[in-house]
């Protein structure tokens, strides 16, 4: 784990070579020859900073897991962090659970409004979780303070100690949306289809509603209605790919084969730790995508293989100025410490693996990957003890 000096001495980095791929980073065709980058720290004092929504306005405002939203005053070294006064004593941080992903709404221009996922508890901040939901709320004009509007949706499962607790939201291309979730370390809820838990959800972005084409819309269970794949394990990431409008998501593995996958409307992406209800323990030894149980389970677009990388969050990188690395899907890792890039066909198989110096373990572990409206990818790190980043990733040779 970085210090915080040594964060402050790789505050601007430009390495012109490239790793073509780690010693163990397994299983696609290796590329080299891509850009050198340019990594800049926005901003340090952060507690596990989660995610990251974009103002129209050039602020960031970021999650941070134990319970705080943050402004950042501008996308660039020197920018201030500001607390955002707001009522979050709901939020139940235990483990891995607590204040999650974000998305800023589409009209935030008009409305002020932006969507998080947290774990929920009704008894203050030392209260028993209950359960992890989807909550709505209005900015400030002025950023300082945000108001809770309305609950999206409640009843997605959660653990005591928060394992498993996923929580990516991203809109659709269609404006639909997206949740990526976790099963919550429970053997069950991955092929539960009247489960919120271990699923990629579709949803109306102001009602939490079921999209009338939503792949079970005909079913009899609300909460069936709502999705649009399960047998997931725990998602962290959750990117749409510009032009086409595909999903992509990056899930842990038990002690092996974190997955990248392309999600397809009603797909069962295989992992079922009850071996079909003949425990119930959460049997990890069973594979992610279990083909012998569900022969007709999507397989995996990318694994790790082992040992697990601990993939986390995604976003597709976009802009002539990125050279080869324009279209690949960049993923962050925690246990890994580094930014994978996945290179794409047009059929969305892998067809190349990178991962750059700049960011193969020099800042720990990495936890978000978000695209900005300037091009350049922001991310996250999640090393704790207050001494978190936000990084502004951009081609060297890119305009500033």
């Amino acid at each position: 784990m970085p210090s915080r000096a040594r964060a402050a001495a790789l505050a601007v980095c430009s390495v012109a070579a490239l790793a073509s791929c780690s010693a163990d980073v397994p299983a696609a065709p290796v590329s080299s020859g891509g850009p050198a980058l340019t990594v800049e720290v926005i901003a340090d004092g952060l507690d596990h900073p989660w995610d990251i929504g974009f103002l129209p306005d050039g602020q960031l405002l970021v999650t941070q897991r134990p319970g705080r939203l943050t402004i950042l005053t501008g996308s660039r070294p020197g920018a201030r962090a500001v607390q955002v006064e707001a009522d979050l004593s709901e939020v139940a941080a235990r483990g891995e659970g607590g204040l999650l992903g974000l998305v800023v709404h589409p009209d935030f221009a008009e409305s002020r409004l932006f969507t998080v996922c947290l774990n929920h508890t009704t008894n203050g901040p030392d209260g028993d979780p209950t359960d992890v939901r989807l909550v709505t709320w209005r900015l400030a004009t002025d950023s300082r303070s945000a108001v809770r509007v309305a609950d999206l949706l409640t009843g997605l499962p959660t653990a005591a100690g928060g394992r498993h607790s996923g929580c990516r939201p991203r809109i659709g291309a269609d404006g639909a949306l997206l949740v990526g979730t976790g099963d919550t370390a429970r053997g069950s809820i991955p092929q539960d289809r009247n489960s919120l838990g271990g699923k990629v959800l579709r949803l109306d972005l102001l009602t939490g509603a079921a999209l009338p084409d939503n792949p079970f819309a005909e079913a009899a269970s609300p909460q069936q209605r709502r999705l649009l794949s399960y047998g997931h394990r725990n998602i962290q990431g959750l990117a749409v790919q510009p032009g086409t409008g595909e999903i992509y998501t990056a899930e842990h593995g038990p002690d092996r084969d974190d997955e990248v996958n392309r999600i397809i409307p009603g797909g069962n992406y295989g992992w079922d730790p009850s071996r079909g209800g003949a425990t119930e323990d959460y049997d990890e030894s069973v594979p992610m995508t279990d083909l012998k149980r569900f022969p007709d389970a999507i397989p995996a677009l990318w694994s790790t293989g082992a040992p697990t990388l601990a993939l986390a969050g995604a976003d597709f990188v976009s802009g002539t100025g990125w050279g080869r690395y324009d279209g690949s899907l960049a993923v962050a890792a925690l246990k890994g410490s580094r930014l994978t890039l996945l290179h794409l066909d047009r059929s969305g198989r892998v067809t190349g693996v990178e991962v750059p110096d700049e960011l193969n373990e020099t800042f720990g572990r990495l936890r978000s990957v978000n695209r900005g409206p300037d091009g350049a990818l922001y991310l996250t790190t999640d090393n704790g003890g207050g001494e978190d980043l936000v990084l502004r990733v951009s081609p060297t040779a890119a305009p500033r």
